[in-house]
């Protein structure tokens, strides 16, 4: 799924993500819509991984929504 499907249908996948990175607020969510790169940082700094792991860690969320 390319990023452009994930921002149009951002409203119903993030449920999925809500569900897959539970410590990440509402309001990073809505803020996010779609935009991996964002998302991937705020995975880092929620969780303190690397960017590298979080990139891959949005990579394969997007692949499991094929």
């Amino acid at each position: 799924m390319n990023k452009d499907i994930i921002a149009g249908k951002w409203t119903q996948l993030k449920g999925k993500a809500q569900a897959k990175w539970g410590d990440l607020t509402d309001d990073v969510f809505d803020v996010a819509e779609g935009d991996s790169k964002y998302l991937a940082g705020k995975l880092q700094e929620r969780y303190g991984w690397e960017r590298e792991r979080a990139e891959q860690e949005v990579r394969d969320f997007e692949k499991t929504l094929n």
